[in-house]
């Protein structure tokens, strides 16, 4: 469950009284709309299939798995032999990365019910799957367990959009964004999604 609009809302008010670019933001662009997923097993995998395809490919690959499959299952997943997952459209790569993800929820090693209330600690886990990497694991602990202060200062629309906030003429960097938002703890999540409601649109 990501954040809901009022943590959003209350986030970016807060920050908005002591920071005149941010107030300057949600006056011209409003309040970015929450962005949410269900958080567990599923959006995992389904983060690994949609990699650098587009969302019909994603979306076609995804239906095949649960012709094939039936329940898509941390179990299924690793029952199912390599042809069978290739002609789902799954490379051996990815194959690879699903197969991390539903070895490590199996064995409880990755327990994404109980991650670490720790951000970092919780990226760390995260990052032990294939094929997930630090900007992979902050989405997810974004969009579906709803963590306030999460901020991907790696993300280019989150540098470009911090760019547009800040009236800055090249997009910044993620060393430069980092220090600008250090104060804004613990709300970096709403300014998160305010960077990308920023950057796509011409409001700004």
């Amino acid at each position: 469950m990501g954040l809901t609009a009022e943590q959003i809302n209350a986030g970016l008010d807060e920050i908005a009284a002591r920071e005149p670019a941010i107030a300057r933001a949600l006056s011209l662009a409003g309040y970015p709309p929450p962005r949410v997923r269900p958080s567990g097993y599923i959006t995992l995998l389904r983060t690994i299939v949609g990699q650098q395809v587009s969302v019909a490919a994603a979306n076609s690959v995804w239906n095949k798995l649960e012709t094939a499959l039936g329940e898509i299952t941390p179990e299924a997943v690793l029952a199912a032999d390599f042809d069978t997952l290739r002609a789902c459209g799954l490379s051996r790569q990815k194959q690879g990365y699903a197969r991390s993800l539903s070895e490590l929820v199996t064995s409880g090693e990755v327990m994404l019910e109980h991650l670490p209330e720790d951000d970092e600690e919780a990226i760390a886990q995260l990052t032990r799957i294939k094929g997930i990497g630090r900007w992979s694991a902050e989405i997810y602990l974004l969009f579906a367990e709803g963590r306030p202060d999460i901020f991907p200062a790696g993300d280019l629309a989150v540098q470009a959009g911090m760019g547009r906030i800040l009236g800055l003429a090249e997009r910044p960097s993620e060393k430069a964004i980092r220090e600008v938002a250090e104060p804004w703890r613990p709300h970096r999540g709403a300014v998160t999604l305010l960077t990308w409601h920023c950057y796509n649109t011409a409001a700004l």
